[in-house]
């Protein structure tokens, strides 16, 4: 009997130093539990306060701005200072104004629908006998606010009278149907164009053209060809070996010349309207002289980026040079200058009006403005503003 009593007696023992030792590992897991929670509610208590930081922030400059729309309001409304006797009561008017718009805007707030409450925490994965350790990610959280708080304002749209849900759902259901037609046919060119993008891979790696115009047409031609994609960048992105950057390049080059030509096309074919007042010709001038130097200022500032850049693809850029296209676009603004000149001249002779000798002041700054840009003047130039400058001195002369 006692050795049964001692065997049951050990048996007991160890059976608590079981679960001692259980509840030991339990309370090491419930203190590591404690502290992650502790530095979580740290983070979220740092991230509230910003947010209240933030908030009164925003809420001082609501009523900067606020006041100082109240003191124009009443500068414009009475331009004229209120006399003392009623300057009190101008005060309390203006008090009880402000006050009206606070308790309006508090107003409005309270209406507005309260967003969603979090979920409840979850239960701490660790004690459900998991393996792996987990720890919260807070974007969790931060997700599921934004989709209910998102999901209210839909109730209440449609509540309030909005779309209905059914017409909503056929909506999105179109959409949805639109969507996977479009990825579909995608996919089929994916997988159907494949020799045609690879021939196009193979042109673009061995294009060298010789001069800009060689560009263009190349550029053209490869536009005509990816035509027929249905959505270029999003097949061309599952051909990795697609060289994008060279094909960028060629066509930012043609395109840049393009518009630099058509430029410089719509400058000298500038042309006198007769019909057109000289002031409003005048301002026309102007208005092309303008954009030529910014074309040319964006050219000038970028090409040594662009050279090297074009340089690297093979892609030819003499034409972005000083002795290329920005030379003859800064040439072509004599077109401008001379037309203007002489309309003026004509101007000034038939008119002897104070407009006219402010025409003519204008008239020489613009010469002046065009005359440095462009480097001079070319013969047709300097006889165009010889005649201007002749009926200037007449001008001067009657007065």
């Amino acid at each position: 009997m006692p050795m049964e009593e001692d065997e049951e007696l050990a048996m007991e023992i160890h059976a608590l130093k079981r679960e001692l030792e259980i509840s030991l590992q339990k309370s090491n897991f419930l203190e590591k539990e404690n502290q992650e929670l502790k530095q979580e509610l740290a983070r979220f208590k740092s991230h509230v306060q910003s947010l209240k930081v933030h908030n009164n922030d925003r809420k001082s400059i609501l009523w900067k701005k606020f006041h100082n729309s109240m003191d124009v309001a009443g500068n414009d409304s009475t331009p004229q200072s209120p006399p003392a006797t009623d300057k009190w009561e101008t005060t309390r008017t203006q008090k009880q104004s402000n006050w009206a718009v606070v308790k309006e805007n508090q107003r409005m707030a309270a209406a507005a629908p309260t967003p969603a409450p979090p979920p409840p925490p979850p239960l701490p994965t660790k004690l459900l006998g998991g393996s792996k350790a987990v720890r919260r990610v807070p974007e969790v959280l931060e997700l599921y606010r934004l989709v209910t708080k998102r999901d209210a304002q839909k109730e209440n749209k449609a509540a309030n009278g909005g779309f209905p849900a059914v017409a909503f759902t056929k909506n999105m259901i179109g959409e949805i149907e639109n969507r996977s037609a479009y990825l579909s046919a995608i996919k089929s060119e994916v997988e159907t164009h494949g020799e045609f993008v690879n021939r196009l891979i193979r042109e673009v790696e061995a294009a060298a053209p010789r001069d800009i115009a060689e560009v263009e047409r190349f550029v053209k031609w490869l536009d005509g060809e990816l035509a027929s994609l249905v959505d270029e960048r999003a097949v061309l992105k599952h051909f990795p070996r697609w060289p994008e950057g060279k094909a960028d390049a060629l066509r930012e080059a043609a395109f840049s010349y393009k518009d630099l030509k058509s430029l410089e096309g719509e400058v000298c074919s500038f042309r006198e309207n007769p019909k057109e007042e000289t002031n409003a010709m005048l301002k026309r001038a102007q208005a092309l002289q303008d954009r030529l130097e910014q074309s040319v200022s964006n050219v000038e500032r970028t090409r040594e980026f662009n050279c090297k850049k074009y340089n690297k693809f093979q892609i030819p850029c003499q034409w972005m040079l000083d002795s290329g296209l920005p030379a003859q676009m800064k040439l072509s603004s004599l077109r401008l200058v001379k037309e203007c000149m002489r309309r003026i001249t004509k101007e000034v002779q038939l008119n002897e009006t104070p407009q006219t000798e402010n025409l003519f002041l204008q008239g020489v700054r613009f010469a002046y403005r065009v005359h440095q840009y462009a480097g001079g003047f070319d013969s047709e130039a300097i006889v165009a503003f010889e005649g201007m400058k002749q009926v200037g001195l007449q001008l001067n002369q009657r007065k």
